[in-house]
């Protein structure tokens, strides 16, 4: 009896080992092949760049790199003193324009009314650019590590630094494209972050309309420049495909930028 039990056990947990491999393989091919996924996924977020509305020297620096700010927070100052100069000018000639609508006769009334009116706006000119040299966040989030130093030159119009807006991350995955049939904008997925044990559910929100054609451009005279070469082995584009995350747990922090394994779910492998 114990010489067909000895016998028996081995083969018995051959068997199981054997078992449960062929079913691990049968999940994985079920999981890499039944539902579309990729490993190229990118964790993405809303980044407002921040220009100011004047040019000149900045003054003051009110946040440190990667500091948290509150929407209306001050950013930085622009040196204010050549646009109070140009106020106390703008309402030089508004004070002039007056005294001279007072004095002017009844013919030049309505250019002594013009001139006014426009010294008026000149006022005003100049206060909302005295205004504009005090730069603030437009949104809640984290200021980037590029920040304008004391002493450095802005340029109107021209991005100082950029904020990662609060709670406005989200995965974009780029996907085959012979797997697009299996994706709906709604359906559920799964993405795991690199470095991150917990997985997060997320919902595709839109598939990108189109890509650029790398072996098409235009020439001088705005004609199609086609590659005259086929690459007879045709690699399957990528296309890239947004998910939205549904909840994020209170204790991971997501990084723009970090790698992402998006596994969307279709209907028939939920």
């Amino acid at each position: 009896m114990n010489r067909k039990l000895s016998l028996f056990v081995p083969v018995a947990v051959t068997l199981i080992a054997v078992g449960a491999a062929a079913l691990t393989a049968w999940h994985l091919w079920q999981y890499y092949t039944g539902a579309p996924w990729t490993r190229d996924g990118r964790v993405r977020a809303e980044v407002v760049q921040v220009a100011p509305d004047v040019s000149g020297l900045v003054a003051q620096v009110l946040v440190a790199d990667n500091a948290h700010v509150k929407r209306g927070q001050l950013l930085f100052v622009v040196d204010e003193a050549r646009f109070r100069v140009a106020l106390k000018q703008a309402q030089g000639a508004a004070n002039a324009a007056r005294a001279a609508l007072v004095r002017a006769g009844k013919v030049d009334m309505a250019t002594a009314q013009a001139r006014l009116d426009q010294a008026d706006a000149a006022v005003e000119a100049a206060s909302l650019d005295l205004a504009r040299c005090r730069v603030a966040s437009p949104v809640d989030g984290h200021v980037a590590d590029h920040l304008p130093r004391a002493g450095d030159f802005v340029n109107r119009g021209r991005p100082a630094l950029s904020v990662v807006a609060s709670r406005s991350q989200y995965v974009e995955g780029y996907f085959e494209e012979t797997k697009l049939p299996a994706i709906r904008v709604g359906a559920a997925a799964d993405v795991r972050i690199m470095g991150q044990s917990t997985a997060l559910r997320g919902h595709v929100v839109s598939i990108a309309p189109g890509i650029d054609d790398q072996d098409r451009s235009s020439g001088p005279n705005l004609l199609p420049t086609v590659n005259p070469t086929f690459n007879w082995v045709r690699l399957a584009q990528r296309i890239p495909v947004r998910v939205a995350l549904d909840e994020v747990p209170p204790g991971m922090h997501l990084v723009a930028g970090q790698t992402a394994t998006i596994r969307v779910r279709s209907a028939s492998h939920d």
